[in-house]
This record gives structure tokens, C-alpha cells and sequence, in this order.
């Protein structure tokens, strides 16, 4: 159900985000056509266009990722874009509209995504594209290369002492970054292993966590842990819905 779930908001947010650039690009086309109506294309204008498309491109990868990370296909990117790219040629009747862009193969990146949620307390949710657009008719002349880089990255640590026989306290510290920056959480919740279960803490292990509002969270709870290795993980939905997850194995003090 939790899978399910996750899915069907990646869907829903992978199609806001292609309605989104469809209007920051047809308003800036827009803008751009009633200056040439007017002989008066300004460079303005065309920053501006520039910057709707970019931000346009920026939505379909982060929206690709989000709906990728929550268990949707790898080569969502791939299609996303291509519909992306077909939108932006058929926007502009006047002239030349041409969007190109490939996916980043190499390694850790396949098909432009690279997921990678390890034991080692890091997990890292990724997308990297490379752009190229031209726009050409008789008035104006665009060429912009750009480079879209998503990334959402989870870092963890966890200590833990014993309470008393199999009663452990459990300690987990968890970082949440967007692009190699603070970032702050949707959501988070944290599992702890017991034999080969992983099981959320509750009311009845006293679980509370707290948020720092700097992209710093703290959570603690009590549990019956038979094993001396204590493995716990993080599952984290950030504000774009972007999902990464890390594992780490506590250490005793």
C-alpha cells in the first residue's frame, strides 16, 4: 500500500509538473510574439523566454525523478522529455524551435537517473540531462546550452545504548540535501530491524523526532532488539516529493 501510494503521487506530480512548464513557456512565447507584433523584441524578453524555458525544463526532470523514486519506470525521464521537447516545437509556429537533450549515461548514471539507496548511510535520488535549444526565424536568434542536475541526497548516523537486557535506546540523525543543500522534508519515517523484519517505531517505544527547520532531523525511540548490531533506516520524502532512503548500522556508546 505504501508503494502505492508513493506511485500514484509521483504520477500526480509528474503531470503538474509538465502542465506547469507547458504555461511558463506559452505565456513567455506569448510575450515574445506581441513584441514582434510590435517591432519591439526587447533582449528582456528574451531572457525572460530563456528562463521560462529552463525553469520549464527543470519542472519535467524534477517531476520525472519524483514519479522514478516512488516506483515508476526508468525510462520515464526519457519519455517525459521527449514530449517536453515536441511541446516547445509546437508552440512556435514563427520560426525554428528545436529542444535536443541527452540523457547522462555515465556511470553511476544510466538513463539519466541514478538511484542509489545503500547501507552505508547515504542514499541518493538523481537525475542529470544535458540541454541544447535554438530558436531561429526572421527577428530573433536563440542558442542556450544548459545542464539540468536533480538530486536529493539522505544522510544518516545512529548510535544506540542499552537500556536493559534486549531494551535498547536508538538514536538516529538524519540530513536531507537538494542539490548538495539543506533541504526540508515532506516527510520521514524510520524503520528498525529486528531478525528479518523491519519494523516503525510508535507511541509504545516512546518514538518522537524532532525537526530543527534546518534541514536536520533527530529521531529516538526505545525497542527490543535481541542483536548487538542494531540497522535502522530512512525513508525521506522531500518538498518535491522526491524520495531517497538510507540504511546504517548504530553504533554503541
Amino acid at each position: 500500500m505504501e508503494m502505492k501510494r508513493r506511485r500514484n503521487s509521483g504520477q500526480i506530480l509528474l503531470i503538474a509538473a509538465l502542465i506547469m512548464a507547458s504555461l511558463l513557456l506559452s505565456v513567455q512565447l506569448y510575450i515574445l510574439d506581441v513584441g514582434k507584433i510590435t517591432g519591439e523584441v526587447e533582449s528582456d524578453s528574451l531572457t525572460d523566454f530563456v528562463l521560462a524555458l529552463k525553469l520549464g525544463s527543470r519542472h519535467v526532470v524534477i517531476g520525472s525523478l519524483a514519479n522514478i523514486s516512488n516506483g515508476g519506470q526508468s525510462s520515464t525521464l526519457g519519455s517525459n522529455l521527449l514530449k517536453w521537447s515536441s511541446l516547445i516545437s509546437e508552440q512556435y509556429p514563427f520560426g525554428r524551435s528545436t529542444l535536443n537533450y541527452a540523457l547522462r549515461e555515465t556511470a553511476p548514471y544510466s538513463s539519466g537517473a541514478w538511484i542509489d539507496w545503500s547501507t552505508n548511510g547515504i542514499g541518493v535520488s538523481s537525475a542529470y540531462v544535458d540541454f541544447t535549444y535554438k530558436l531561429s526565424d526572421r527577428e530573433i536568434s536563440v542558442n542556450q546550452t544548459y545542464v539540468m542536475n536533480i538530486t536529493t541526497t539522505v544522510l544518516i548516523e545512529s548510535t544506540y545504548r542499552i537500556v536493559s537486557g534486549d531494551t535498547k535506546q536508538v538514536n538516529v540523525t538524519i540530513n536531507l540535501l537538494n542539490e548538495a543543500q539543506p533541504a526540508l522534508a515532506k516527510q520521514v519515517t524510520i524503520y528498525y530491524k529486528v531478525s528479518n523484519s523491519w519494523l516503525i517505531p510508535n507511541a509504545t517505544n516512546t518514538y518522537e523526532i524532532i525537526d530543527y527547520g534546518n534541514a536536520t532531523y533527530i529521531a529516538s525511540f526505545n525497542a527490543d532488539i535481541p542483536s548487538q548490531s542494531v540497522e535502522v533506516s530512512a525513508h525521506v520524502v522531500d518538498k518535491r516529493e522526491i524520495y531517497a532512503q538510507a540504511n546504517a548500522t548504530s553504533t554503541q556508546i
